[in-house]
């Protein structure tokens, strides 16, 4: 999967990105806001940067600039620019903060919002305490996807 890093014009486009397994850091994440600051966290950690700021694009080495505001017209751009934007059938990656998922055995402990008797296999953030399951909103973004054009 790609390694992201999308500035604050995109922040809409992060928890997408995430389930679909990219490895997504998020600008306001690190409180970078300035081009200054995104060029070089893309740089150290070799992420393209998506953007709207034609400016930043301009500077960035590896980038996807996107010319619209609304987030399901920026996912179009984002798939006809060549980005996977496929659910993997297990979640892979904190939609809150973008660390690796780990997949709880049937015993393991979860917090009162995780269904008594979830449609799927239940995963936890090992830095965030996040859960998560193949649940409504999954369907959810898979019909968004779907629907690109």
């Amino acid at each position: 999967m790609t390694r992201l890093l999308v500035d604050v014009m995109c922040g809409g486009l992060v928890s997408y990105l995430r389930m679909c397994g990219h490895d997504t850091a998020y600008a306001l994440d690190r409180d970078a806001e300035s081009d200054e600051a995104v060029l070089e966290w893309a740089r150290d950690e070799r992420r393209t940067v998506v953007t709207r700021d034609g400016d930043l694009a301009a500077a960035a080495s590896d980038v996807i600039l996107l010319g619209t505001r609304d987030v399901r017209d920026q996912l179009a751009e984002l798939r006809a620019a060549g980005l996977d934007l496929t659910l993997p059938e297990e979640p892979t990656r904190c939609s809150r903060c973008n660390a690796e998922l780990e997949q709880l055995s049937a015993g393991d402990p979860r917090p009162e919002y995780v269904p008594d008797d979830p449609p799927s296999p239940v995963w936890r953030c090992p830095d965030c305490d996040q859960h998560y399951w193949r649940g409504s909103h999954w369907d959810d973004v898979r019909e968004t996807l779907a629907t690109l054009e």
